[in-house]
């Protein structure tokens, strides 16, 4: 798979195109965080109530802000506004940068609409957590077994109070993350994503946030309402497992457990005679692993690829008459375990 392709179908997997990293104008909204009293240690009952919260802010408040996120190498902005409205939740974020796009969701149904090319993008909703939220509900036991919970005092985001917590990666397998939840209602405002050393790898912040705002869900569904004239593509994404495509992942990479997989066709259109790209997720509660098998083309795939992006790293390469594509916010080392244990049925 190109990286082209690649960008696209994890774009298209997740409405976390938003990413998790901010360079620019947030860092000085953000105060270093004070550091805590030694006796600062929370009990677990506490840690998962926090995470609790910050994932119920996400879903049930109503915010409007923007969010500017960035890597090594690229920095996008994007316009932000989530209602949440007895039962009914509604989002759209616009790109303020790059290719004109418009993000629209009404509960658990997302468009991507391509204003230029007047093409939308219709899809179920995935199971990942996005930002401004955490791990799944029920996820929490699983990130402590990972990560261990370390306050860090409070600080100051888009001009909001914030609650700061560490979550200390417990091996190399993976990346340790710190996160800033707005004091009074806990919802997420920043999140930095940290390598070996405490290095700052990306980060991912509101620059600016109203919380609280009236909810108009309405004002999503009116928009999903006026597509006319607009190319509306609804590709076919088939719930499998990688044991009934003939694959197998033996001995992964420890606390990485199985969260979906999926078929789906390279053509957004679903042509019937385009490449069919097998997807498989597998998360620690916090952060997620993606391999991508797909027929080899040669005309398509070329050069195997090892690279990072920021924390975002990148593993490519042939496996007999197969294409495969592990990519994560992980360590290589642990991609490569991944591609080491994922073997074909024989």
């Amino acid at each position: 798979m190109r990286r082209a392709d690649v960008v696209r179908w994890a774009a298209a997997a997740s409405l976390g195109c938003l990413g998790l990293a901010l360079a620019g104008p947030a860092v000085a909204q953000a105060a270093a965080p004070a550091a805590p009293a030694a006796s600062a240690a929370a009990p677990m009952a506490d840690a998962r109530a926090w995470l609790q919260r910050v994932n119920d802010a996400a879903r049930l408040r109503s915010y409007e802000g923007t969010l500017v996120s960035s890597d090594a190498r690229s920095m996008t902005v994007w316009r932000v506004a989530h209602y949440a409205d007895g039962g009914q939740q509604a989002e759209r974020i616009d790109a303020l940068g790059g290719e004109p796009l418009t993000v629209l969701r009404y509960n658990d149904v997302v468009h991507k609409v391509w204003l230029r090319t007047r093409v939308a993008e219709v899809e179920q909703r995935d199971a990942r957590a996005r930002f401004p939220a955490l791990p799944a509900a029920g996820a929490e036991q699983q990130v402590f077994e990972w990560y261990e919970w370390q306050p860090k005092g409070a600080a100051r985001v888009a001009g909001h109070e914030a609650e700061v917590v560490l979550l200390k990666a417990r091996d190399a397998a993976r990346f340790s993350q710190r996160l800033w939840a707005e004091r009074g209602s806990g919802l997420l405002l920043r999140v930095d994503i940290l390598g070996p050393g405490d290095q700052l790898l990306e980060w991912a912040a509101f620059s600016d946030i109203l919380i609280g705002v009236r909810p108009r869900v309405t004002a999503v569904t009116d928009q999903l309402r006026r597509l006319d004239g607009y190319r509306v593509l609804r590709p076919a994404v088939l719930p499998t497992s990688l044991d009934n495509e003939g694959w197998q992942l033996q001995s992964p990479p420890p606390g990485f457990r199985p969260v979906q997989c999926a078929k789906r066709s390279l053509d957004l259109a679903g042509a019937p005679a385009a490449p069919v790209v097998l997807q498989a997720i597998y998360s620690d509660g916090l952060t997620h692993v993606s391999l991508f098998i797909e027929p080899f083309d040669a005309k398509r795939h070329q050069a195997e690829v090892a690279g990072s992006i920021g924390a975002t790293h990148t593993l490519m390469g042939r496996r007999d008459d197969h294409w495969v594509t592990v990519m994560g916010d992980v360590p290589m080392e642990t991609l490569k375990r991944f591609a080491s244990a994922l073997q074909k049925k024989r």
